[in-house]
């Protein structure tokens, strides 16, 4: 499914297999459509929903639809109290990177796509060289997305934005999809009765939201319709091929590689800098059969998605293009090791951590609160595991001589719990890490009365204070967990 900048949490039709849901986060902020607050929805509020949808006849109108476009659409379309069951459910389980892998990139979903390949062969070259996206790689997208077409999503898409655009969690995101929906009604490219797809509105054989497919969707075969409904795929084919070209899609570079990591790595970096693939190799990189890194690339990010016990990749430009489409690390891979599996190249091996237990939704926002108690801040507690937090328990890990790799498990959790219980999990600060607390402490307003390097009464005092502040246990300790806690506020400043 296609993501503007906001954010939405839905299955991509194809991982119906495993009911996988992703939290996806775009990077463009959707438009706010200013039409009068009815409240928030409950499944059952159906006259409130009616009321909804003759209100917002006029904001599609002033918006271009036409008035008779908009009273056929609206035909028959209710309130669906399972799209508002859909849009606040939270997963209770965690489903873990290899596991989804291993769906994702099954013997089945290899075998369907080199068959697919091949009878789609003759479209899939004329848009790689068009747009220079290889085969392999649109139909590891159509596979991953729709099962090669065959899972595109049954809800009425006028229904499923309306009633997400009147349900008070997300009316920003369906109100604009709904009007980018009718437009397409509006030029012809398709009918209402033909207007199906997921319950958050993506379509086709590769799950367009409407604002995507304004902006992106492509004419390949020249009807004058730019046609991912249909069942034949190629506009649909055509489309995604032009939206990663729109955002950088270089035919002539891989995705990555997979690699091994020297002994006493700084796992800091992950997530983190990209070097050239060059400047990763001086780092001691290699490639993970032995062999030597190529130096030729440029913008490589190490990402090490299972932490320090997993698998680490170099990730390079078309990666994070994938991710554009899907910002989900999972999601990326899963194309990425589809593509090279459907090209006929072997299969490869990753030693994953399947001993580690991960964490569920409300462990991850114990976590977050146990962190921020702790000092250090995961900006806010929503069980999702987001930039914020994942620096969060850097800072925490390695604060407590842990490698830095920003993995929730079990095992961080119980540690997170054993310093909130006061047990002691630190070592002990050295001289001169006093004096670097002194320093943040008076920069943060704390005054110490001097940097000595010595704890003495003002010190702690000071420490009290700045505990107290961050809601901690005020026990007036210098800990290097209280150290990184201070580092983290002062940044923050």
């Amino acid at each position: 499914m296609r993501v503007e900048r906001g954010w939405i949490g839905v299955c991509t039709m194809g991982e119906s297999f495993g009911r996988v849901r992703f939290a996806l986060f775009g990077l463009l902020t959707v438009l706010a459509i200013n039409v009068p607050m009815t409240g928030p929805a409950t499944a059952n509020d159906e006259a409130g929903f009616q009321r909804w949808v003759s209100e917002f006849r006029a904001e599609a109108v002033a918006q271009g639809v036409p008035a008779a476009l908009y009273d056929e659409a609206f035909q028959g379309v209710r309130l669906n109290p399972k799209i508002v069951e859909l849009d606040g459910r939270q997963p209770e389980f965690v489903t873990p990177l290899w596991e989804y892998l291993d769906r994702a990139v099954s013997d089945q979903r290899i075998a369907n796509g080199r068959a697919k390949r091949v009878e789609y062969a003759q479209t899939l070259e004329a848009i790689s060289a068009r747009y220079g996206v290889a085969p392999e790689v649109l139909t590891a997208f159509w596979g991953i997305e729709s099962n090669f077409g065959s899972n595109r999503g049954s809800f009425n898409v006028i229904e499923a934005l309306a009633t997400l655009g009147y349900d008070g969690r997300r009316e920003r995101f369906g109100r604009t999809q709904l009007i980018e929906a009718l437009k397409i009604l509006k030029n012809g490219d398709t009918t209402p009765d033909k207007l199906v797809g997921s319950w958050a509105g993506a379509m086709g054989h590769t799950q367009f939201i409407p604002t995507s497919y304004a902006a992106y969707a492509a004419d390949f075969n020249g009807d004058g319709r730019r046609d991912i409904w249909a069942e034949d795929p190629t506009d649909a084919l055509a489309s995604t091929a032009n939206y990663l070209v729109e955002f950088g899609w270089n035919g002539e570079e891989p995705w990555g590689f997979h690699v091994a990591l020297p002994p006493s790595f700084d796992y800091s970096v992950a997530d983190g800098p990209k070097f050239t693939t060059a400047a990763w190799a001086d780092r001691g990189l290699v490639l993970a059969n032995g062999g030597d890194l190529p130096r030729g690339f440029s913008d490589a990010q190490l990402i090490t998605p299972a932490g320090a016990g997993g698998p680490a990749f170099l990730a390079l430009n078309n990666f994070r293009v994938i991710m554009r489409y899907n910002n989900a690390t999972s999601y990326a891979l899963a194309v990425s090791l589809l593509s090279e599996r459907i090209d006929g190249r072997p299969a490869r091996t990753f030693a994953w951590p399947e001993g580690v237990r991960l964490l569920k939704r409300d462990e991850r926002e114990e976590l977050q609160r146990g962190l921020t108690q702790l000092g250090f801040d995961t900006g806010g507690v929503d069980g999702v595991l987001g930039r914020n937090t994942r620096a969060a328990i850097r800072l925490f890990q390695k604060t407590h001589g842990i490698a830095p790799d920003g993995y929730a498990t079990a095992d961080l959790l119980e540690k997170v719990r054993a310093r909130l219980r006061g047990e002691d999990i630190n070592r002990p600060v050295t001289r001169s890490e006093v004096r670097e607390m002194q320093t943040l402490l008076t920069n943060l307003g704390f005054d110490t009365q001097g940097v000595d390097g010595i704890p003495g009464r003002r010190t702690r005092s000071a420490i009290s204070q700045f505990q107290k502040s961050r809601g901690v246990l005020a026990d007036g300790e210098p800990t290097i967990t209280l150290l990184g806690a201070l580092r983290l506020a002062d940044r923050a400043q």
